[in-house]
């Protein structure tokens, strides 16, 4: 049934203040004096890409050492939220069937930002040994671990992923990071533990096989067609929920990566 009218004007009024919410980090970043971190946010306009946040490395990090052996000073996150980037990369690549399209369109635009800035590129899923960027995402930003593995941020929810880190010699200049406490801690429910068909799902565990074989059959259309049903089922950030083609997409490369066995096998990681 289509949405009534006053329906339709609530649903744009969410739409639109999740715009306005995206673009309040973009403009955080573009009001510091840091030329280098304006250089980052200008080279990222109409991806869909924005800087995430950024700390300074503690030895426990495990951030590597630059090209030229020395140790990082300051590490900036790129990431995405909502479907900014989609948008950008159906643009940019019509054909989409091809294999790791998006990291083919993805990479190159973070190599020349990289080369342009003259930080050294960490791209999270070419591996192994892949780096530990959640544990960086929490230091850079308030992101938590969900109960279903993918990082959970107090707007986002679960629409958002890291494609890269810049990694400077510099200490550089950063925003205070935010507190805020995870949304989970709250949320009585847990619906995202409830709803998957697989039970892919645990406490401490994410059953890929159980996941993939899932999607694949007869009866994954669900999560095959619109992306995975726990990470729909959660209250948080529903104004960032990717486009139902994203979800599908994604859904995508997340069986092949389980069923070859290259890449991070993890819904959150897309």
């Amino acid at each position: 049934m289509a949405p009534r009218p006053m329906q339709r004007s609530r649903q744009s009024r969410r739409r639109w203040a999740a715009v306005l919410d995206w673009r309040a980090l973009v403009v955080q970043f573009k009001s510091m004096t840091t030329p280098l971190l304006d250089a980052i946010t200008s080279s990222l306009d109409d991806t869909g890409l924005f800087c995430r946040g950024g700390f300074h490395p503690r030895p426990d990090d495990a951030v590597p050492r630059l090209p030229d052996g020395g140790d990082a000073g300051t590490v900036i996150l790129i990431g995405n939220a909502g479907g900014a980037m989609w948008r950008a990369f159906s643009e940019a690549v019509p054909d989409r069937s091809k294999p790791n399209s998006l990291d083919k369109w993805l990479d190159p635009l973070l190599e020349r930002l990289a080369r342009h800035v003259g930080a050294a590129l960490i791209l999270p899923n070419q591996g192994p040994e892949f780096p530990p960027v959640q544990d960086w995402a929490m230091r850079a930003e308030p992101v938590f671990r969900s109960p279903i593995g993918i990082m959970i941020h107090p707007d986002f929810g679960l629409w958002h992923v890291y494609r890269a880190a810049l990694l400077f010699a510099e200490r550089l200049t950063l925003p205070p990071r935010a507190n805020s406490a995870s949304p989970c801690d709250s949320c009585a429910g847990r619906p995202c533990l409830k709803v998957c068909p697989a039970d892919a799902f645990g406490l401490d565990r994410f059953n890929a096989q159980a996941c993939v074989g899932h999607v694949t059959s007869d009866a994954g259309g669900n999560c095959q067609d619109r992306g995975c049903l726990a990470r729909r089922a959660c209250p948080v950030g529903r104004d960032f929920a990717y486009p139902k083609d994203a979800g599908a997409f994604h859904m995508a490369a997340v069986a092949r990566a389980v069923r070859t066995g290259h890449g991070r096998a993890q819904e959150g990681e897309h």
